[in-house]
């Protein structure tokens, strides 16, 4: 049976502290992997909106939570799949084929990141942090530090898939309002608005294919 060791020696020359400390910084980058796609990408957005398309149907858990995350990672890969490419081919496999190293990788690696945080990142959430971590206001998109970058992106973000959620709230809350009065004006008064509503939403979403409007609308709003 082979066996195991690990341990601890003395550093040789700085060469050995120089990979120990890459590899500690990947480690650190697999531990953060999730909240990096999560905030860093298009999943935000696209499950926001997909929570407030069920919402606004009505339909509880219909589709249920696996579904909604599965399809919104499926999409964030598809919307983020020029950016992964580059990533690829201008850091990864040069790094792996020892061209470029550690350091110059991870330049090379966070510049078609940064184009997708600064197309999709509003200005004026970017001269909030700016204001608030009182630093000077860059002269170019490349002068703007990245700790101001990641939190203007992930608050618009928020804003815009709320202004989106908004939009597609206003039909079905008419379409309640609307089932409502007539209810009212019928007499029906006992008969739950919700039971006539909900089934005349989701014949409304299925006729108009709501579901291609949506997904075609949010990966549309990327580029």
């Amino acid at each position: 049976m082979p066996a195991f060791r690990f341990g601890v020696d003395r550093a040789g020359s700085p060469q050995d502290v120089a990979i120990t400390l890459q590899i500690i910084f990947l480690l650190t980058i697999l531990t953060l992997a999730p909240s990096i796609l999560i905030m860093l990408t298009s999943f935000t957005r696209i499950l926001i909106v997909f929570s407030f398309i069920r919402s606004a149907l009505g339909t509880q858990q219909m589709p249920p939570n696996q579904i909604l995350i599965g399809l919104a990672l499926f999409l964030t890969f598809f919307v983020m799949s020029p950016v992964f490419s580059e990533i690829n081919k201008n850091a990864l496999a040069p790094y792996l084929s020892e061209s470029i190293g550690f350091t110059d990788a991870l330049k090379e690696a966070k510049k078609p990141l940064r184009s997708f945080l600064l197309q999709n990142v509003r200005k004026k959430d970017i001269i909030l942090f700016l204001e608030i971590s009182k630093k000077e206001r860059p002269q170019t998109p490349d002068d703007i530090p990245d700790l101001v970058l990641v939190p203007a992106f992930i608050i618009s973000e928020l804003q815009t898939a709320f202004e989106m959620g908004f939009l597609l709230f206003l039909p079905f809350l008419v379409l309640d309002f609307v089932v409502a009065s007539v209810l009212l004006s019928m007499g029906m008064m006992m008969l739950p608005p919700v039971m006539v509503s909900l089934p005349l939403k989701v014949l409304l979403f299925v006729l108009i294919d709501g579901w291609n409007l949506i997904v075609g609308s949010l990966v549309k709003s990327f580029y």
